[in-house]
């Protein structure tokens, strides 16, 4: 199974970290919560991650700069608007990127 990293940028804690323990329900799959736009920014330039997850809370001009900023990283990262809807949704938001990934049946 293909490891995931995805940087989980949002302004709601409880949510962060409900989405964090979500994603680490999956084997390989690890999360870091970022809360604040220019300390998001910074770690996706020096981390390189495979999704970023823009959760609730975030203003339009901060969602705007952080879409922004990921045209200019140096690897490809997928983007992922996720603002609710369960754990099935966000499985799927994932593999929607990720179809390789999804188990066999």
């Amino acid at each position: 199974m293909k490891n995931l990293g995805i940087v989980v940028f949002g302004k709601n804690n409880e949510i962060l970290h409900t989405l964090k323990r979500i994603i680490e329900n999956n084997i390989g799959w690890q999360a870091v919560i970022q809360q604040d736009l220019s300390i998001c920014k910074e770690f996706l330039s020096n981390h390189p991650n495979d999704i970023l997850l823009l959760s609730s809370g975030l203003s339009v001009q901060e969602e705007t700069e952080i879409t922004d900023h990921l045209a200019q990283l140096d690897y490809p990262i997928g983007l992922i608007k996720h603002y609710g809807g369960g754990s099935g949704l966000l499985k799927n938001e994932i593999y929607s990127l990720f179809p390789n990934l999804i188990p066999d049946k």
